[in-house]
Protein backbone atom coordinates (compact mmCIF):
# COMPACT_ATOMS: atom_id res chain seq x y z
CA UNK A 1 0.00 0.00 0.00
CA UNK A 2 1.18 3.40 -0.97
CA UNK A 3 1.70 5.58 2.03
CA UNK A 4 0.79 8.82 0.31
CA UNK A 5 -2.68 7.41 -1.58
CA UNK A 6 -3.98 6.61 2.20
CA UNK A 7 -6.41 9.64 3.25
CA UNK A 8 -9.07 8.39 5.94
CA UNK A 9 -12.07 10.79 7.41
CA UNK A 10 -14.12 10.99 10.61
CA UNK A 11 -17.44 12.57 9.81
CA UNK A 12 -19.89 13.07 12.70
CA UNK A 13 -23.31 14.42 12.63
CA UNK A 14 -23.24 17.26 15.23
CA UNK A 15 -26.99 16.34 16.24
CA UNK A 16 -25.32 15.64 20.08
CA UNK A 17 -22.27 14.76 21.98
CA UNK A 18 -19.09 12.63 20.92
CA UNK A 19 -19.75 9.36 21.81
CA UNK A 20 -18.19 6.37 22.54
CA UNK A 21 -18.78 4.74 19.41
CA UNK A 22 -17.74 7.66 17.60
CA UNK A 23 -14.77 8.49 19.55
CA UNK A 24 -13.18 5.11 18.66
CA UNK A 25 -13.97 5.20 14.74
CA UNK A 26 -12.06 8.73 15.06
CA UNK A 27 -9.08 6.98 16.32
CA UNK A 28 -9.55 3.91 14.59
CA UNK A 29 -9.08 6.53 11.38
CA UNK A 30 -6.50 7.92 13.19
CA UNK A 31 -4.33 4.95 13.86
CA UNK A 32 -4.65 3.75 10.30
CA UNK A 33 -3.75 7.30 8.77
CA UNK A 34 -0.81 6.88 11.14
CA UNK A 35 -0.15 3.95 10.55
CA UNK A 36 0.09 3.93 6.75
CA UNK A 37 1.85 7.66 6.74
CA UNK A 38 -1.20 8.97 5.42
CA UNK A 39 -3.68 11.77 6.11
CA UNK A 40 -6.29 11.83 8.82
CA UNK A 41 -9.34 14.58 7.78
CA UNK A 42 -12.38 15.56 9.81
CA UNK A 43 -15.33 16.56 8.46
CA UNK A 44 -18.86 17.73 10.30
CA UNK A 45 -21.95 16.28 8.48
CA UNK A 46 -24.30 19.20 9.06
CA UNK A 47 -26.61 18.32 6.32
CA UNK A 48 -29.37 17.71 9.40
CA UNK A 49 -29.86 21.58 9.53
CA UNK A 50 -32.47 20.99 12.28
CA UNK A 51 -30.69 19.07 14.70
CA UNK A 52 -27.29 20.17 14.08
CA UNK A 53 -25.99 22.70 17.14
CA UNK A 54 -23.59 24.50 17.41
CA UNK A 55 -22.80 22.99 20.31
CA UNK A 56 -23.02 19.91 19.49
CA UNK A 57 -19.80 20.75 17.24
CA UNK A 58 -17.89 22.17 20.06
CA UNK A 59 -18.48 19.00 22.01
CA UNK A 60 -16.92 17.30 19.17
CA UNK A 61 -14.36 19.28 18.50
CA UNK A 62 -13.36 19.66 22.33
CA UNK A 63 -13.41 15.84 23.07
CA UNK A 64 -11.13 14.86 20.03
CA UNK A 65 -8.86 17.41 21.10
CA UNK A 66 -8.70 15.92 24.52
CA UNK A 67 -8.40 12.38 22.97
CA UNK A 68 -5.73 14.24 20.81
CA UNK A 69 -6.78 12.79 17.39
CA UNK A 70 -8.11 15.98 15.78
CA UNK A 71 -8.00 16.12 12.20
CA UNK A 72 -5.48 17.18 9.77
CA UNK A 73 -5.89 20.78 9.03
CA UNK A 74 -9.26 22.66 9.45
CA UNK A 75 -12.86 20.52 9.45
CA UNK A 76 -15.00 20.26 6.83
CA UNK A 77 -18.00 21.62 7.07
CA UNK A 78 -20.65 19.63 4.90
CA UNK A 79 -23.27 22.60 4.87
CA UNK A 80 -20.84 24.91 3.07
CA UNK A 81 -20.57 23.01 0.06
CA UNK A 82 -24.94 22.63 -0.93
CA UNK A 83 -23.35 23.93 -4.28
CA UNK A 84 -21.19 21.51 -5.58
CA UNK A 85 -23.40 18.66 -3.89
CA UNK A 86 -26.03 20.07 -6.32
CA UNK A 87 -23.92 20.57 -9.09
CA UNK A 88 -22.91 16.56 -9.22
CA UNK A 89 -27.16 15.40 -8.93
CA UNK A 90 -27.79 17.74 -12.23
CA UNK A 91 -24.54 15.94 -13.46
CA UNK A 92 -26.28 12.63 -12.91
CA UNK A 93 -29.42 14.06 -14.06
CA UNK A 94 -28.60 14.97 -17.07
CA UNK A 95 -26.39 12.00 -18.00
CA UNK A 96 -29.14 10.06 -17.58
CA UNK A 97 -28.20 8.06 -14.07
CA UNK A 98 -30.57 10.62 -12.30
CA UNK A 99 -34.21 11.76 -12.99
CA UNK A 100 -37.06 14.32 -11.87
CA UNK A 101 -39.71 12.26 -9.74
CA UNK A 102 -42.98 14.20 -8.85
CA UNK A 103 -44.90 11.88 -6.83
CA UNK A 104 -45.76 13.72 -3.99
CA UNK A 105 -45.07 12.77 0.01
CA UNK A 106 -48.71 11.67 0.08
CA UNK A 107 -48.51 9.50 -2.80
CA UNK A 108 -45.58 8.06 -0.96
CA UNK A 109 -46.69 7.77 2.24
CA UNK A 110 -50.09 5.62 0.84
CA UNK A 111 -47.82 3.25 -0.82
CA UNK A 112 -45.69 2.92 2.27
CA UNK A 113 -49.13 1.72 4.31
CA UNK A 114 -50.19 -0.67 1.51
CA UNK A 115 -46.91 -2.49 1.64
CA UNK A 116 -46.92 -2.94 5.17
CA UNK A 117 -50.72 -3.89 5.33
CA UNK A 118 -49.35 -6.43 2.27
CA UNK A 119 -46.30 -6.94 4.63
CA UNK A 120 -44.05 -6.35 1.92
CA UNK A 121 -40.36 -4.54 1.79
CA UNK A 122 -41.24 -0.71 0.70
CA UNK A 123 -39.33 0.44 -2.28
CA UNK A 124 -39.38 3.22 -4.60
CA UNK A 125 -40.93 2.51 -7.76
CA UNK A 126 -41.14 5.91 -9.39
CA UNK A 127 -43.44 6.13 -13.07
CA UNK A 128 -41.10 9.07 -13.51
CA UNK A 129 -38.33 6.78 -13.70
CA UNK A 130 -38.26 6.53 -17.39
CA UNK A 131 -40.37 8.81 -18.41
CA UNK A 132 -40.36 11.92 -20.46
CA UNK A 133 -38.55 15.12 -18.29
CA UNK A 134 -42.39 16.81 -18.50
CA UNK A 135 -43.98 18.06 -14.98
CA UNK A 136 -47.45 17.81 -14.08
CA UNK A 137 -47.83 21.75 -14.44
CA UNK A 138 -44.98 23.82 -14.71
CA UNK A 139 -44.53 24.55 -10.93
CA UNK A 140 -44.65 21.37 -9.76
CA UNK A 141 -42.67 20.04 -6.59
CA UNK A 142 -40.16 17.45 -7.49
CA UNK A 143 -37.03 15.93 -6.03
CA UNK A 144 -33.81 14.59 -7.83
CA UNK A 145 -33.50 10.64 -7.30
CA UNK A 146 -30.65 7.90 -8.88
CA UNK A 147 -31.41 5.92 -11.06
CA UNK A 148 -30.35 2.92 -9.56
CA UNK A 149 -29.35 -0.50 -11.15
CA UNK A 150 -32.02 -2.81 -11.60
CA UNK A 151 -30.46 -5.90 -12.38
CA UNK A 152 -27.46 -7.58 -11.43
CA UNK A 153 -25.50 -7.77 -8.40
CA UNK A 154 -23.16 -5.09 -6.46
CA UNK A 155 -19.86 -6.66 -4.16
CA UNK A 156 -17.66 -5.12 -1.53
CA UNK A 157 -14.68 -6.48 -0.48
CA UNK A 158 -14.79 -5.21 3.12
CA UNK A 159 -11.52 -5.18 5.29
CA UNK A 160 -13.57 -6.06 8.06
CA UNK A 161 -16.38 -7.55 6.88
CA UNK A 162 -15.19 -9.34 4.08
CA UNK A 163 -16.94 -9.89 0.48
CA UNK A 164 -20.33 -8.75 0.90
CA UNK A 165 -22.90 -8.87 -1.84
CA UNK A 166 -26.54 -7.49 -2.21
CA UNK A 167 -28.27 -7.97 -5.27
CA UNK A 168 -29.25 -4.38 -6.90
CA UNK A 169 -33.39 -4.69 -7.00
CA UNK A 170 -32.87 -4.00 -3.34
CA UNK A 171 -31.47 -0.65 -3.78
CA UNK A 172 -34.10 1.87 -4.44
CA UNK A 173 -33.77 5.16 -6.19
CA UNK A 174 -33.22 7.55 -3.66
CA UNK A 175 -33.62 11.34 -3.42
CA UNK A 176 -30.56 13.24 -3.87
CA UNK A 177 -31.98 16.98 -4.16
CA UNK A 178 -35.27 17.35 -2.10
CA UNK A 179 -37.76 19.60 -3.79
CA UNK A 180 -36.13 22.57 -2.22
CA UNK A 181 -33.06 22.11 -4.14
CA UNK A 182 -31.10 21.00 -1.08
CA UNK A 183 -28.88 17.43 -0.94
CA UNK A 184 -29.51 14.66 0.89
CA UNK A 185 -26.79 12.82 3.26
CA UNK A 186 -26.60 9.92 1.35
CA UNK A 187 -25.29 12.44 -1.95
CA UNK A 188 -22.73 14.82 0.17
CA UNK A 189 -20.81 11.84 1.61
CA UNK A 190 -20.23 10.49 -1.64
CA UNK A 191 -19.13 13.89 -3.47
CA UNK A 192 -17.39 15.31 -0.13
CA UNK A 193 -15.76 11.82 0.17
CA UNK A 194 -14.40 12.03 -3.48
CA UNK A 195 -13.24 15.37 -3.65
CA UNK A 196 -11.75 15.23 -0.07
CA UNK A 197 -9.78 12.51 -1.44
CA UNK A 198 -10.42 9.80 0.79
CA UNK A 199 -9.46 6.37 -0.04
CA UNK A 200 -10.72 4.30 3.13
CA UNK A 201 -14.03 4.74 4.13
CA UNK A 202 -13.82 2.99 8.29
CA UNK A 203 -16.85 3.67 9.70
CA UNK A 204 -19.37 1.64 12.02
CA UNK A 205 -20.96 -1.34 10.35
CA UNK A 206 -24.72 -0.19 11.01
CA UNK A 207 -23.33 1.81 7.58
CA UNK A 208 -22.73 -1.24 5.41
CA UNK A 209 -26.14 -0.76 4.01
CA UNK A 210 -25.06 2.74 2.82
CA UNK A 211 -22.49 1.96 1.31
CA UNK A 212 -24.15 0.05 -1.81
CA UNK A 213 -26.43 2.87 -1.98
CA UNK A 214 -23.35 5.50 -2.07
CA UNK A 215 -21.71 3.09 -4.46
CA UNK A 216 -24.61 3.43 -7.22
CA UNK A 217 -23.28 7.18 -7.17
CA UNK A 218 -19.81 6.60 -7.14
CA UNK A 219 -20.23 4.30 -10.21
CA UNK A 220 -22.70 6.44 -12.15
CA UNK A 221 -20.12 9.50 -11.89
CA UNK A 222 -17.24 6.75 -12.89
CA UNK A 223 -15.47 7.98 -9.46
CA UNK A 224 -12.36 5.85 -7.89
CA UNK A 225 -14.33 3.37 -5.44
CA UNK A 226 -12.55 4.16 -2.35
CA UNK A 227 -12.14 0.94 0.11
CA UNK A 228 -14.47 0.10 3.08
CA UNK A 229 -14.06 -1.08 6.37
CA UNK A 230 -17.14 -1.71 8.29
CA UNK A 231 -16.38 -2.34 12.13
CA UNK A 232 -18.76 -3.61 14.28
CA UNK A 233 -20.74 -1.71 17.13
CA UNK A 234 -20.51 -1.34 20.83
CA UNK A 235 -22.77 -3.31 23.11
CA UNK A 236 -23.16 -3.63 26.77
CA UNK A 237 -21.91 -6.27 29.33
CA UNK A 238 -25.04 -7.99 28.60
CA UNK A 239 -25.36 -7.82 25.05
CA UNK A 240 -27.58 -5.38 24.16
CA UNK A 241 -26.70 -2.33 21.77
CA UNK A 242 -25.12 -0.05 23.72
CA UNK A 243 -26.90 2.87 25.80
CA UNK A 244 -26.62 4.82 28.45
CA UNK A 245 -28.23 2.53 30.82
CA UNK A 246 -24.71 0.83 30.08
CA UNK A 247 -23.22 4.14 31.19
CA UNK A 248 -22.35 5.08 27.50
CA UNK A 249 -21.52 8.77 28.07
CA UNK A 250 -20.44 11.61 25.99
CA UNK A 251 -16.72 12.09 25.80
CA UNK A 252 -16.49 14.70 27.46
CA UNK A 253 -18.50 13.12 30.37
CA UNK A 254 -15.65 10.38 31.14
CA UNK A 255 -13.20 13.22 31.49
CA UNK A 256 -15.58 15.80 33.70
CA UNK A 257 -17.28 13.04 35.79
CA UNK A 258 -15.24 10.18 35.44
CA UNK A 259 -11.86 11.32 35.87
CA UNK A 260 -10.08 9.16 33.41
CA UNK A 261 -7.17 10.01 31.60
CA UNK A 262 -7.59 10.34 27.54
CA UNK A 263 -4.33 8.49 27.10
CA UNK A 264 -6.47 5.60 28.92
CA UNK A 265 -9.64 6.45 27.23
CA UNK A 266 -7.56 5.72 24.26
CA UNK A 267 -6.08 3.13 24.72
CA UNK A 268 -9.54 1.23 25.86
CA UNK A 269 -11.02 2.40 23.02
CA UNK A 270 -7.82 0.76 20.89
CA UNK A 271 -8.65 -3.18 22.45
CA UNK A 272 -12.48 -2.56 22.18
CA UNK A 273 -12.67 -4.74 18.98
CA UNK A 274 -9.08 -4.87 17.92
CA UNK A 275 -6.44 -6.96 19.64
CA UNK A 276 -2.44 -7.42 19.33
CA UNK A 277 -1.72 -10.76 20.92
CA UNK A 278 -2.51 -10.60 24.48
CA UNK A 279 -0.96 -7.07 25.41
CA UNK A 280 -3.09 -4.63 27.05
CA UNK A 281 -1.14 -1.62 28.14
CA UNK A 282 -0.63 -0.17 24.81
CA UNK A 283 1.05 2.99 24.99
CA UNK A 284 0.49 6.28 21.05
CA UNK A 285 3.54 4.60 19.48
CA UNK A 286 3.25 1.29 19.47
CA UNK A 287 -0.51 1.25 18.69
CA UNK A 288 0.62 3.15 15.67
CA UNK A 289 3.63 1.08 14.82
CA UNK A 290 1.26 -2.46 15.09
CA UNK A 291 -2.55 -0.68 13.92
CA UNK A 292 -4.21 -2.70 11.35
CA UNK A 293 -7.60 -3.91 10.22
CA UNK A 294 -6.77 -7.49 10.43
CA UNK A 295 -7.17 -7.81 13.58
CA UNK A 296 -10.67 -5.89 13.89
CA UNK A 297 -12.97 -8.40 15.10
CA UNK A 298 -16.43 -9.49 12.86
CA UNK A 299 -18.53 -9.53 16.61
CA UNK A 300 -19.61 -6.58 18.51
CA UNK A 301 -17.46 -6.04 21.65
CA UNK A 302 -18.45 -5.19 24.94
CA UNK A 303 -18.00 -2.08 26.68
CA UNK A 304 -16.85 -2.68 30.31
CA UNK A 305 -16.16 0.12 32.78
CA UNK A 306 -14.68 -1.76 35.37
CA UNK A 307 -12.02 -2.65 32.68
CA UNK A 308 -11.95 0.69 31.67
CA UNK A 309 -11.27 2.23 35.52
CA UNK A 310 -8.53 -0.85 36.14
CA UNK A 311 -7.08 0.28 33.33
CA UNK A 312 -7.06 4.02 33.99
CA UNK A 313 -5.50 2.99 37.28
CA UNK A 314 -2.72 1.96 35.71
CA UNK A 315 -2.22 5.18 33.28
CA UNK A 316 -2.64 7.18 36.94
CA UNK A 317 0.10 5.32 38.30
CA UNK A 318 2.27 6.29 34.98
CA UNK A 319 0.95 9.97 35.26
CA UNK A 320 3.62 12.44 35.44
CA UNK A 321 3.27 14.14 39.27
CA UNK A 322 3.41 17.95 37.69
CA UNK A 323 0.63 17.04 35.61
CA UNK A 324 -1.66 14.87 37.83
CA UNK A 325 -1.45 17.90 40.73
CA UNK A 326 -2.47 20.16 37.81
CA UNK A 327 -5.62 18.25 36.92
CA UNK A 328 -6.37 17.58 40.74
CA UNK A 329 -6.07 21.41 41.46
CA UNK A 330 -8.42 22.13 38.92
CA UNK A 331 -11.08 19.81 40.09
CA UNK A 332 -10.57 21.61 43.42
CA UNK A 333 -11.25 24.51 42.22
CA UNK A 334 -7.98 25.96 42.35
CA UNK A 335 -4.69 26.13 44.55
CA UNK A 336 -2.13 28.54 45.68
CA UNK A 337 1.84 28.04 45.61
CA UNK A 338 1.99 26.08 48.77
CA UNK A 339 -0.73 23.79 48.63
CA UNK A 340 0.21 23.04 44.96
CA UNK A 341 3.66 22.19 45.93
CA UNK A 342 2.10 20.17 48.85
CA UNK A 343 -0.04 18.22 46.28
CA UNK A 344 3.26 17.37 44.36
CA UNK A 345 4.49 16.24 47.35
CA UNK A 346 1.87 13.89 48.20
CA UNK A 347 1.23 12.70 44.28
CA UNK A 348 3.18 9.46 44.63
CA UNK A 349 1.35 8.16 47.19
CA UNK A 350 -2.18 8.99 46.30
CA UNK A 351 -2.16 8.48 43.02
CA UNK A 352 -0.36 4.81 43.66
CA UNK A 353 -4.65 3.46 45.29
CA UNK A 354 -6.82 5.78 43.25
CA UNK A 355 -8.41 4.43 39.53
CA UNK A 356 -9.56 8.06 38.87
CA UNK A 357 -9.08 11.86 38.96
CA UNK A 358 -12.16 11.89 41.20
CA UNK A 359 -10.84 9.09 44.27
CA UNK A 360 -7.31 11.25 43.32
CA UNK A 361 -8.52 14.07 44.29
CA UNK A 362 -11.02 13.11 47.16
CA UNK A 363 -7.60 11.15 48.60
CA UNK A 364 -5.82 14.44 48.90
CA UNK A 365 -8.87 16.38 50.91
CA UNK A 366 -6.95 15.83 54.29
CA UNK A 367 -4.01 17.61 53.09
CA UNK A 368 -6.26 20.74 53.10
CA UNK A 369 -9.29 20.48 55.43
CA UNK A 370 -9.31 23.16 58.12
CA UNK A 371 -8.81 22.20 61.89
CA UNK A 372 -10.82 20.40 63.92
CA UNK A 373 -11.71 18.00 60.91
CA UNK A 374 -14.50 16.08 60.17
CA UNK A 375 -14.17 12.23 61.12
CA UNK A 376 -16.22 10.15 58.86
CA UNK A 377 -18.29 7.38 60.61
CA UNK A 378 -16.31 4.40 59.66
CA UNK A 379 -12.96 6.92 60.96
CA UNK A 380 -15.19 7.94 64.20
CA UNK A 381 -15.64 4.23 65.43
CA UNK A 382 -11.70 3.86 65.48
CA UNK A 383 -11.57 6.28 68.36
CA UNK A 384 -13.69 4.94 70.68
CA UNK A 385 -13.31 2.61 73.83
CA UNK A 386 -9.22 3.10 74.68
CA UNK A 387 -8.00 4.87 71.29
CA UNK A 388 -7.77 8.38 72.58
CA UNK A 389 -5.84 7.02 75.32
CA UNK A 390 -3.84 5.19 72.61
CA UNK A 391 -3.48 8.29 70.85
CA UNK A 392 -2.09 9.96 74.14
CA UNK A 393 0.91 7.49 73.84
CA UNK A 394 1.22 8.29 70.61
CA UNK A 395 1.66 12.33 70.89
CA UNK A 396 3.77 11.86 73.71
CA UNK A 397 6.51 9.86 71.65
CA UNK A 398 6.07 12.47 68.30
CA UNK A 399 6.07 15.12 70.57
CA UNK A 400 9.61 14.77 71.35
CA UNK A 401 10.47 13.83 68.14
CA UNK A 402 13.66 16.64 67.09
CA UNK A 403 13.84 14.82 63.67
CA UNK A 404 10.43 14.54 61.59
CA UNK A 405 10.79 11.89 58.90
CA UNK A 406 9.61 8.83 57.71
CA UNK A 407 11.98 6.70 59.34
CA UNK A 408 11.65 8.56 62.85
CA UNK A 409 8.14 8.19 63.09
CA UNK A 410 8.33 5.17 62.10
CA UNK A 411 10.50 4.04 64.64
CA UNK A 412 8.74 6.18 67.30
CA UNK A 413 5.79 4.78 66.78
CA UNK A 414 6.91 1.12 66.39
CA UNK A 415 8.62 1.50 70.19
CA UNK A 416 5.22 3.31 71.33
CA UNK A 417 3.22 -0.33 70.25
CA UNK A 418 6.21 -2.64 71.88
CA UNK A 419 6.02 -0.74 75.27
CA UNK A 420 2.43 -0.47 75.51
CA UNK A 421 1.84 -4.48 74.47
CA UNK A 422 0.08 -3.78 71.38
CA UNK A 423 0.21 -4.70 67.95
CA UNK A 424 0.92 -1.78 65.43
CA UNK A 425 -2.16 -1.59 63.82
CA UNK A 426 -4.07 -0.77 66.99
CA UNK A 427 -2.17 2.97 66.84
CA UNK A 428 -1.81 3.59 63.56
CA UNK A 429 -5.66 2.80 62.84
CA UNK A 430 -6.99 5.82 65.27
CA UNK A 431 -3.71 7.53 63.99
CA UNK A 432 -5.19 7.44 60.32
CA UNK A 433 -8.73 8.77 61.97
CA UNK A 434 -7.21 11.57 63.74
CA UNK A 435 -5.05 13.13 60.88
CA UNK A 436 -7.17 12.51 57.75
CA UNK A 437 -10.68 11.87 58.81
CA UNK A 438 -10.67 8.79 56.96
CA UNK A 439 -10.06 5.08 57.74
CA UNK A 440 -8.10 4.92 54.28
CA UNK A 441 -5.03 7.09 53.35
CA UNK A 442 -1.40 7.14 51.88
CA UNK A 443 1.21 4.88 54.65
CA UNK A 444 0.58 6.46 58.02
CA UNK A 445 4.57 7.52 58.03
CA UNK A 446 3.74 9.18 54.50
CA UNK A 447 0.85 11.30 55.96
CA UNK A 448 2.72 12.61 59.12
CA UNK A 449 5.47 13.61 57.07
CA UNK A 450 3.17 15.59 54.70
CA UNK A 451 1.27 16.78 57.23
CA UNK A 452 4.57 18.43 59.49
CA UNK A 453 5.09 18.08 63.00
CA UNK A 454 2.97 20.84 64.13
CA UNK A 455 0.05 20.23 62.05
CA UNK A 456 0.08 16.61 62.59
CA UNK A 457 0.29 16.94 66.48
CA UNK A 458 -2.29 19.39 66.49
CA UNK A 459 -4.85 17.50 64.99
CA UNK A 460 -3.84 14.61 67.93
CA UNK A 461 -4.45 16.82 70.06
CA UNK A 462 -8.12 17.71 68.57
CA UNK A 463 -9.19 14.06 69.07
CA UNK A 464 -7.35 13.90 72.61
CA UNK A 465 -9.63 16.47 73.64
CA UNK A 466 -13.24 15.16 72.37
CA UNK A 467 -12.12 12.71 75.03
CA UNK A 468 -12.14 15.31 77.70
Amino acid sequence: MSASTVVTRFAPSPTGFLHIGGARTALFNWLFARHHGGRYLLRIDDTDKARSTGEAIDAILDGLAWLDISGDGEPHFQSEYETRHAEIAHQLLDAGHAYRCYVTPEELAKRREAAQAERRPFRITSEWRDCADVPPSPDSPNVIRIKAPRDGEAVIDDLVQGSVTVSNHEIDDFVLLRSDGTPTYMLAVVVDDHDMGVTHVIRGDDHLNNAFRQLCIIRAMSWPEPTYAHIPLIHGPDGAKLSKRHGALGVDAYRDELGILPEALNNYLLRLGWGHCDDEIIGREQAVQWFDLDHVGKSPSRFDLKKLENLNGNYLRQADDARLTALVAERRGGLDGGDLALLERAMPELKARAKDLNELAAAADFLFVSRPIALEPAAAALLEGDARSNLSRIHSALVALGDWTHDSTEAALKATAEEAGLKLGKLAQPLRAALTGKTTSPGIFDVLVLLGQGESLARIEDQMMEQA
